[in-house]
């Protein structure tokens, strides 16, 4: 950052550390133990669509990189999220490969168009949650829709995760941030 840029208030954004991730299978356990929440086995990544043969090559490197137990899909807002499945309890597991998928996209050039990496988790009430990284902030953040469809947020739910995760992940501060991700595979 340069003098000028201090002078006009803009500041660098934070690069992703996506090493992070690897604090979730320990958020996982707290979770399950303060909550009843339980790891679904899912979990996602995020990310602006890319055209044409890049895209192909994306896919194809995933594929390689995860074998059959990945999926793409595009939502209503023109996003790319690829859906990686493993078993309820390889938390660990399933971190290692959307770190691997995210490393390679950034190692591919496609780091700017990371937006974010979820992961789920249910409780017996069929109460879900996702704890959500977001790449150009660096933090995580719970999201959990109430049960029942709709688009309604559990917020007293949400409050509560932040408080029992915060010495296991760097949660976002700003409440504001906590962008709701509605349909998401994974979720």
């Amino acid at each position: 950052m340069g003098f000028l840029d201090a002078l006009l208030g803009r500041s660098k954004p934070v690069r992703p550390d996506l090493d992070q991730l690897f604090a979730l299978p320990s958020a996982a356990v707290t979770l399950e133990a303060a909550a009843g929440l339980r790891p679904t086995g899912l979990g996602s990544v995020c990310f602006a669509s890319v055209e044409g043969g890049a895209f192909s090559r994306i896919q194809d490197e995933a594929r390689g990189l995860l074998g059959g137990s990945v999926e793409f899909s595009q939502d209503a807002y023109g996003y790319t999220w690829l859906l990686a499945r493993h078993p309820e309890q390889d938390v660990a597991g399933l971190v290692n490969d959307l770190h691997a998928v995210n490393t390679s996209l950034e190692e591919a050039g496609f780091g700017p168009q990371l937006l974010c990496s979820l992961i789920g988790f249910r409780d017996g009430k069929d109460r879900s949650l996702a704890l959500v990284y977001l790449y150009k902030r660096g933090t995580f953040y719970p999201f959990a829709p109430q049960p029942g469809g709709g688009e309604k947020r559990d917020n007293p739910l949400e409050l509560q995760v932040r408080a029992m995760l915060g010495d296991d992940l760097t949660i976002e501060k700003d409440l504001a941030r906590w962008f709701p991700v509605w349909g998401a595979p994974g979720l």
